[in-house]
């Protein structure tokens, strides 16, 4: 059963967020590019107390800012590719960078955060080739790279572990997916009764921002897009986590399932009425237990 701070956080997202159902596709593209337009893209740093006195960051330029943070207090010895979520459209959160940094600490390591270029004005053919060989870089250093990620971020670590399979690339040593976006085409007829339910997300906000994403329809079942309906055998073992309270959650079942027909190594943690990505969430006890199970596995 979700605990009470769990359902406190669930009835205050709609107001946090303030958003609701697509009202139409343009207005919502004008409306992101103009977030867009006036965003300084920065790391958000706020959220983790006496960043400044903890950790050192550079910046590598890829074709696009890959943020490296580096503990000052302690040694590391593998890295943590983390790639965040927002839908493709929104950019590296405070609470996305909290996570990773507890995340990293915890298995003594660096963290490397891609600042990807979002849609609308992008698609995935803007970022993937770097993202895979920025990994892949990481992968080849002492202690190799963890590659994880949340929603949509959760969708593009595993595009770029499948990219790094197919490229013959050193592969990571583990996948760590919190409710990854891996289905654009929302396949699963479950996903529009889930809308109903689900607090965070809105079925038509996704399916506008999928297509955007994609770059056209024809592309939103390519295997860089939508990995779930890709050839699975082959990939790093990997750890997935989600709710049920979650438009998102019918796609990850659906990678679980394809997963064990692949015979890929992939554990799946499914929570009863639990929120989108719950598991990255500040302040909540079952993203405590999330976090334990994620260094558990990663150990």
């Amino acid at each position: 059963m979700p605990s009470l701070r769990h359902q406190l956080l669930a009835s205050l997202i709609p107001r946090l967020r303030t958003s609701g159902d697509l009202e139409s596709e343009p207005a919502e593209r004008a409306r992101v590019e103009a977030e867009h337009r006036t965003q300084v893209r920065t790391l958000p740093t706020r959220a983790v107390r006496g960043f400044a006195k903890t950790w050192d960051v550079s910046v590598h330029d890829i074709g696009f800012p890959s943020y490296v943070l580096t503990p000052k207090d302690r040694r590391v010895h593998r890295t943590l590719y983390y790639v965040h979520g927002g839908g493709f459209m929104a950019p590296i959160d405070a609470v996305h960078v909290r996570y990773a940094t507890r995340l990293a600490e915890a298995i003594g390591a660096r963290v490397v955060m891609p600042d990807y270029p979002l849609a609308p004005e992008h698609t995935w053919a803007d970022s993937h080739d770097a993202l895979v060989a920025d990994a892949a870089r990481w992968a080849d250093e002492d202690g190799g790279v963890v590659l994880a990620g949340d929603s949509a971020g959760g969708g593009l670590a595993l595009a770029t572990a499948l990219s790094m399979r197919d490229r013959g690339l050193t592969p990571a040593t583990h996948l760590v997916l919190h409710a990854p976006w891996v289905d654009l085409t929302s396949s699963t007829p479950e996903t529009r009764e889930v809308d109903a339910i689900d607090p965070w997300l809105f079925f038509s906000k996704v399916e506008a921002y999928a297509l955007w994403w994609a770059g056209s329809p024809e592309d939103l079942d390519r295997p860089e897009v939508s990995p779930a309906l890709a050839d699975l055998a082959g990939l790093p073992r990997a750890l997935m986590l989600y709710g049920t309270r979650d438009l998102l959650h019918p796609g990850c079942r659906l990678l679980a399932r394809r997963a064990a027909e692949a015979g890929w190594d992939l554990t799946s943690i499914e929570e009863p009425d639990l929120i989108h990505v719950y598991g990255v969430l500040p302040f909540i006890p079952e993203a405590r237990r999330a976090l334990a199970q994620v260094v558990d596995f990663v150990r």
